[in-house]
């Protein structure tokens, strides 16, 4: 790989999973489209970590992403299996039988307008692009092409709004499973336990594995998004523990990710989610480097709560279009460390800061944009939050404050470099000592270290911003197109992208939320559920699932950072 880029392997498991990474991978393709702006440091981000080369049969170099999703039967919509990169037209006319043919022709599930709208657009770049190769004047329209944007009424499923060409190799369909319908659901971790323990879908992954961990020169590890409320946090456990037998010594960085919020009346659906979601941390955690999980939720027990506030953000959270998109915002910033082009932080390196002590879970928080106004400094707006936690939680552990954090990765990006610092006339006193700092590094060490002065905090602070450029959701309220906060923001003005605070911690926060989680599974009559139970889960498996749960809360009860 160019740069000796240290490459990942992306794992989506789960229709939420394939939300988040479709915004998540829409993000990425964003941010490889746009020209070098002079305000940001060219490559600070290094794509071959996530991306792959190659050619297709016809000749055409390709950059798609490394990329594993499982997903059910009917979850596609319009998007084929393979994948549009590396289809040929005249091999798939090619039949060999020259004895009577009966065709059987499924019909074709209509294509979502903006895929239609994104396509047109692709050809149309794609005949200027030749006709400016040629010498030929460029083709012209008589109006301005408007932005593609989906509706939300438009999308169903996480492939309405993919902009980004997969390889052949990406998607592989669970076809025992339903994604319609009520019937033939894949609801519990025991039924997702034994999708990869069928010697089918344990060779159909093996395979895509070594397929991809073959070509890379610096594999550093794996990133798993996983559904955690259905039988997904089975396969994600059993997926996990075969990268952890088979690429022994690689990171194994699992994000768990739970849709918008759930209603009481729902009573299978919630203890469902319970069960799933207790077993799924749990054997994740036992097979994971590290595991964060991930919801605008306010918590991951039986005890509904509201969905988390974002002050310049409008979102539905019923919406997993919505919800997706800001999980994804964060996941983009958390993950800057280990896809860093210079000084990386290995995702080894990374989980083992943050999980000492036992403790391979943490929880994530991001502000999203950051609050800063034309003609603030960094310091400026730091020095707004005053000693609150600055960032909202998103792993739905409830509120940071009054809780101990041991370790925290935090990233600052989409910061133009003349904010970094405070511009103060010569000769006056500087407000804090945040505004006596030179560089915006010191800023945010130095801020890091006034809120939590016990703590081991690794930080990076980056130019590039976010991309949050259709068919990104809107959501912002009062935000420039760069995403400085404004008074009185025009109406429909279009957001292209956003500066973003964001922070993995390992918090006494989970000492509670696991104990909580615990408590509520003593409750359950389990005869009730024997459905959940004859998947695949033992009555022994439930009591070892308590002592295991209370044994991982115990590691965040009191105790020392790394520090003390």
């Amino acid at each position: 790989m160019a740069g000796g880029a240290r490459e990942v392997l992306t794992l989506q498991l789960g229709h939420f999973a394939g939300f988040v990474g479709a915004h998540w991978w829409n993000q990425q393709d964003a941010a490889l489209g746009r020209a070098t702006d002079a305000k940001e440091s060219p490559g600070e981000l290094c794509p071959d970590v996530l991306y792959r080369t190659g050619r297709t049969l016809h000749g055409q170099d390709t950059y798609t992403p490394r990329l594993i999703l499982m997903d059910l039967k009917g979850s596609l919509s319009s998007l084929k299996e393979e994948g549009g990169l590396y289809r040929d037209k005249q091999l798939d006319a090619a039949i060999a039988w020259c004895g009577k043919l009966t065709t059987h022709k499924e019909e074709l599930c209509p294509k979502n307008p903006y895929l239609q709208d994104f396509l047109s657009a692709e050809v149309r770049a794609s005949v200027h692009f030749l006709c400016l190769s040629s010498g030929s004047p460029p083709l012209t329209t008589a109006t301005t092409p408007k932005p593609l944007i989906p509706t939300e009424a438009s999308i169903r499923v996480w492939s309405d709004f993919l902009r980004v060409h997969l390889h052949p190799r990406s998607i592989c369909m669970i076809q025992k499973y339903n994604h319609d319908g009520e019937a033939g659901r894949l609801e519990a971790f025991g039924q997702g336990e034994s999708v990869l323990k069928e010697p089918k879908y344990q060779e159909e992954l093996e395979d895509r594995l070594h397929f991809y961990v073959e070509e890379c020169d610096y594999l550093q590890g794996f990133q798993i998004l996983c559904d955690l409320h259905d039988g997904f946090s089975g396969v994600g456990a059993k997926a996990a523990e075969l990268l952890q037998d088979e690429y022994s010594g690689r990171g194994i960085i699992t994000w768990g990710l739970l849709p918008g919020p759930y209603h009481r009346g729902e009573a299978q659906r919630n203890i469902y989610r319970l069960l799933n979601t207790a077993f799924g941390l749990v054997h994740l955690t036992a097979h994971s480097s590290l595991v964060c999980p991930l919801s605008l939720g306010g918590s991951l027990g039986l005890r509904p709560e509201p969905p988390v506030n974002f002050p310049y953000l409008h979102y539905d959270a019923t919406l997993p279009f919505h919800c997706s998109a800001i999980l994804a915002t964060a996941l983009d910033t958390v993950t800057v460390p280990y896809r860093l082009c210079s000084s990386p932080v290995s995702m080894v390196h990374l989980a083992d800061m943050l999980s000492f002590c036992g403790k391979k879970v943490v929880t994530a928080g991001a502000t999203i944009p950051f609050p800063l106004a034309p003609g603030q400094s960094l310091p400026d707006s730091l020095m707004q939050f005053g000693g609150a936690t600055p960032w909202t939680p998103l792993s739905a552990c409830g509120e940071p404050s009054g809780t101990r954090c041991f370790a925290q990765s935090v990233v600052l990006r989409g910061i133009d470099r003349a904010c970094h610092t405070s511009q103060l006339t010569p000769g006056t006193p500087p407000p804090s000592s945040l505004h006596a700092c030179t560089t915006g590094e010191e800023v945010l060490a130095q801020y890091l270290q006034q809120q939590q002065p016990r703590v081991m905090s690794s930080s990076h602070l980056l130019l590039t911003p976010c991309r949050v450029a259709p068919p990104y959701p809107h959501l912002f309220s009062s935000c420039s197109p760069q995403g400085m906060v404004l008074d009185g923001s025009p109406k429909g003005a279009a957001v292209e992208s956003i500066p973003v605070f964001g922070a993995l911690c390992s918090s006494s926060s989970l000492h509670q939320t696991l104990e909580a989680l615990a408590r509520d599974l003593t409750k359950l009559d389990l005869r009730r559920w024997a459905s959940f139970m004859d998947a695949g889960v033992e009555h022994d498996d439930v009591a070892e699932l308590l002592q295991e749960l209370q044994s991982l809360a115990q590691c965040y009860h009191g105790g020392d950072s790394l520090v003390d």
